[in-house]
């Protein structure tokens, strides 16, 4: 293991950097509150697409494993992100994040919300469409649940077994990447040079950008090769509506500590992970 062992370390209640930057534009109150945790990846992909949309929003920043009672009131699991619709005559609010992916989605389809385009291609192509949904169904497959079981293998055979699944998740995606680019026309999807950011890219983005930071601290990982792979992670962890929602590197180094390390109960997904269930 590359660092120097298990300090203690806790995890941030509040974002840093840009994404500071971004909660402090979004803190007075607004028709959407969005529930989070600062180093969530959950929640980074929600928080990206508000970004992408420029849909107005608050941000609300909570201890998930806290579990307020706030936060219990829009999502029962006391899991986040959750978005909660504020003014309303009856109290309306959403939970779990793909959930609320499809529903941004669809709430700024309508044409007089349309700011900055789709996550998806144009519904007039639903080939297009389906092959950005296989991408996102393998992200949350493979590429999340492979994430998490190598950062919280222990020994060093289950680490380099860890590593291989995760190189096999992010190989897998990329020939999911390269099939939407041989069959279809759309510029949806960063793995184009001058592509729009896609769903897939959101779901997917936060973990291939903790393996950027967290992974090579905690697991000595590095990214597999190819200039073409290489160029899209920059796309990505650059483009605008991502790079607004991430913290400074010391703030996912110290709240992936607890996973990398396989503290008892770390969190629901890591309990998941430990039994071999489907994570919640």
């Amino acid at each position: 293991m590359p660092n120097k062992g298990d300090t203690g370390k806790s995890y941030h209640l509040k974002c840093t950097g840009d994404a500071l930057r971004t909660a402090e534009a979004h803190s007075e109150q607004s028709d959407l509150t969005l529930f989070g945790g600062c180093f969530c990846p959950f929640v980074q992909r929600v928080w990206v697409a508000l970004e992408y949309f420029g849909i107005d929003y608050h941000v609300h920043e909570v201890d998930p494993y806290k579990k307020p009672s706030e936060l219990l009131e829009v999502s029962p699991k006391g899991l986040v992100p959750a978005l909660k619709f504020n003014g309303l005559e009856k109290p309306r609010s959403l939970n779990e994040s793909v959930v609320i992916l499809e529903y941004l989605e669809e709430y700024v389809s309508q044409s007089s919300r349309r700011k900055k385009g789709s996550l998806l291609p144009p519904i007039s192509d639903p080939y297009a469409r389906a092959l950005v949904r296989l991408q996102a169904d393998h992200v949350n497959r493979n590429l999340v649940p492979a994430f998490y079981r190598y950062l919280q293998a222990q020994d060093t055979e289950k680490q380099i077994e860890g590593g291989k699944e995760f190189v096999s998740a992010i190989e897998g995606l990329v020939k999911l990447f390269e099939r939407a680019a041989a069959e279809t026309d759309t510029d949806v999807g960063l793995w184009k040079e001058d592509g729009k950011l896609s769903l897939a890219d959101a779901m997917a983005g936060p973990w291939l950008f903790r393996a950027t930071n967290v992974l090579p601290h905690y697991r000595g990982f590095m990214m597999p090769e190819g200039a073409k792979f290489r160029a899209y992670i920059d796309r990505l962890v650059n483009y605008p509506a991502f790079r607004r929602t991430c913290s400074t590197e010391g703030l996912y180094l110290e709240s992936y500590e607890r996973y990398a390390y396989n503290r008892p109960n770390t969190s629901q997904v890591a309990n998941a992970i430990n039994s071999g269930r489907g994570l919640p």
